[in-house]
């Protein structure tokens, strides 16, 4: 029976995966339909969100069933809540890859405002913290995981300066720059929540390893004495 268990939870972490990598891809397509202004692939991404939606659907069915069949506890049981939370999480940043498209359809039309730099820098590590915070559950590594956790500090700056350039060196200084700087904040709002998503995978990989609950005190999380060093 045990045996049996642990097929299953192969298959649930195996499905997991597939469904990160689909929503890397739908990162990756909504910042180059944004940089092409290619409302083509802009909506793709859009379309393609039915997908993931049919796909979260089957995880949390499969782990309910799992739940109710096996009832399993401690290790057992941290492991397929943790996957449930995560199919959650993935889920969600799918919806905010559509919500950049739809901010991409707006602008398609629309001379580009500024050249892109620090979105496609913000982009880049969202979809990077996504990578670290699935690869971290898949190889139950709570270092890792940490590493996510603690490069969130890094995105939140780079929100903020986008927002600030967006508002005051466009905005403020020209009234007629707001209807297309609107759209970038509200996307550059988007990549940053993906990055918080990502964190919130990486402190259920903790709980999941540890049996230890850290998301209401990042503050007291430190990297080992050993990385440090690096």
């Amino acid at each position: 029976m045990e045996r049996h268990l642990d097929e299953e939870m192969e298959i649930v972490k195996n499905d997991l995966l597939k469904m990160g990598i689909m929503v890397e891809e739908a990162i990756q397509n909504s910042i180059e339909a944004l940089k092409k202004q290619d409302a083509r692939l802009a909506s793709k991404v859009i379309s393609d969100d039915e997908r993931i939606d049919e796909m979260d659907n089957q995880i949390e069915e499969k782990i309910i069933d799992l739940l109710a069949l096996f009832q399993p506890f401690a290790g057992d049981l941290r492991f397929l809540t943790t996957a449930m939370h995560i199919n959650s999480e993935l889920e969600r940043i799918a919806d905010l890859t559509v919500n950049i498209s739809q901010r991409v359809l707006e602008l398609s039309e629309q001379p580009m405002l500024k050249p892109l730099i620090d979105i496609p820098k913000l982009a880049a590590r969202a979809k990077h913290m996504v990578r670290e915070s699935i690869d971290s559950f898949i190889k139950h590594d709570e270092k890792q995981a940490l590493d996510v956790i603690l490069s969130d500090k890094e995105s939140n700056q780079l929100r903020t300066m986008v927002i600030q350039e967006l508002i005051y060196d466009y905005m403020v200084k020209d009234a007629s720059t707001v209807t297309r700087a609107v759209p970038l904040l509200l996307l550059t709002r988007d990549l940053e929540r993906i990055c918080d998503h990502a964190t919130a995978i990486a402190e259920d990989v903790i709980y999941m390893v540890q049996a230890k609950m850290v998301k209401h005190h990042r503050a007291d999380l430190k990297k080992p004495k050993s990385q440090k060093a690096e």
